[in-house]
């Protein structure tokens, strides 16, 4: 192959030759913000499971405390779930089982429902009680029950609207979240307390007493480090192309010719 064979191969404009400075420059801050952003996603990670670490430790403290009095309604301005949400509760008063709702739920016990009551309290206020499971084929027992009761149970905050297509529709008094405001509407219930409270398992230990409370899923999903790992584990990836760039464009630099030229012999040894 003679040179000029050689060189019209490689080409004069060679795109894998040395790059100017300029391309160098725009690479060089496009690498430099894709790496920061990727360590920045890592970082929040982490923080992120700092935080749901110490929220998985202060449900369980809650939910393991002896019950307190159920904010009363001078106080429902300043509940929220940061402090409030699993705590250890106890209220009395009278069931207004007329005013039931049923919320479609899936348990470990299997498909079914929800039982929300209003619990009403001496001084006029109500608090929506979940008070347990209850299977589809045990539906009519919905509205049974005492008249009045103490309650104990975890403080539960509004679930507010619920996913499409299982969206909530009163009008047809169909329901897959409680919805605390919602319900409140649907049922012309006034001065209702802004969370609701999952009523404890029965004291007496009872089987199969329906609605079966005590159900509520206390698990968290935690996969953070999961995340972080691979969001460093990329900016590695682009910290290490990064680098081979670099070293190959020194080898170019320092070769003083383009990446994609053939190594050919001197023009006095070329063939004929």
């Amino acid at each position: 192959m003679s040179l000029s064979a050689s060189t019209a191969k490689a080409g004069p404009h060679d795109p894998s030759g040395p790059r100017s400075i300029a391309v160098l420059a725009v690479l060089a801050v496009c690498t430099a913000l894709v790496f920061v952003g990727l360590v920045a996603l890592g970082t929040w990670q982490v923080q992120r499971r700092a935080w749901k670490l110490d929220l998985i430790a202060q449900v369980a403290q809650r939910v393991h405390a002896a019950a307190v009095a159920a904010p009363a309604p001078a106080q429902w301005p300043q509940v929220n779930a940061a402090a409030d949400a699993y705590r250890h509760v106890y209220l009395t008063g009278t069931y207004l089982h007329a005013q039931t709702t049923l919320v479609q739920a899936t348990t470990e016990r299997g498909s079914g429902f929800w039982v929300v009551t209003p619990l009403q309290q001496a001084d006029g206020s109500l608090v929506l009680v979940n008070r347990g499971f209850l299977p589809p084929e045990a539906r009519a027992q919905a509205q049974a029950g005492p008249a009045t009761a103490t309650v104990t149970g975890l403080l539960r905050m509004t679930e507010p609207g619920a996913a499409f297509p299982r969206r909530n529709d009163p009008a047809a008094d169909r329901w897959y979240s409680r919805d605390i405001q919602a319900i409140a509407k649907a049922r012309g219930l006034h001065q209702v307390a802004p969370y609701f409270v999952d009523a404890d398992a029965a004291a007496d230990g009872t089987a199969e007493s329906w609605p079966l409370g005590g159900l509520t899923v206390l698990q968290f999903q935690n996969n953070h480090l999961v995340y972080a790992i691979t969001w460093y584990t990329l900016a590695l990836m682009v910290a290490a192309a990064a680098g081979y760039l670099v070293r190959d464009e020194l080898r170019l630099r320092r070769l003083g010719r383009p990446a994609g030229a053939l190594d050919t012999p001197p023009h006095d040894a070329a063939p004929h």
